[in-house]
């Protein structure tokens, strides 16, 4: 799902990066530094590039090697819970959701019933409209006790 909301705010020209500065052009699926090493860092320049994380856990751990330090800096951007916040907002059901004291993905499942919330599929088309999807991204920052490190950093 994070993919297909980084690939619809790309598409619509709302991130602080445009497509053309992503290596090969595209959001990459990497989890391991070493194969991100081996299979993209290999074959850039000694160029200074940040890597932008997209996580839904802190606990990842991603330690380049050596070579790689001085020249890559690694940006973690956590979605847990984001994502199933980001629902909540577009919903409009944030009240709500406090009042019933649930984890957001409970309440995503049991009172907004919108199936498989968490699919690639799901999200280019639920989140079609990308101001419903910055302004849910901007609402969940204002309500979030986390203000570092979200979605709504990338935004332009």
């Amino acid at each position: 799902m994070e993919k297909a909301i980084i690939e619809v705010l790309l598409e619509n020209n709302c991130l602080i990066f445009e497509r053309e500065q992503l290596l090969e052009e595209e959001v990459l699926r990497c989890r391991s530094a070493k194969n991100f090493e081996r299979n993209y860092l290999n074959k850039t320049t000694n160029e200074m590039i940040t890597v932008y994380r997209i996580l839904d856990s802190a606990n990842e751990n991603f330690k380049l090697s050596g070579p790689y330090l001085k020249r890559v800096t690694v940006v973690n951007i956590i979605t847990a819970p984001e994502i199933e916040m980001l629902v909540i907002h577009a919903e409009g059901k944030y009240d709500d959701y406090v009042r019933k004291r649930m984890k957001p993905s409970d309440y995503v499942k049991q009172y907004l019933k919108l199936g498989e919330i968490k699919s690639y599929k799901f999200a280019k088309r639920y989140f079609h409209d990308v101001d419903v999807l910055v302004q849910a991204i901007q609402q969940y920052k204002q309500k979030s006790a986390n203000k570092k490190g979200t979605l709504a950093d990338l935004l332009k």
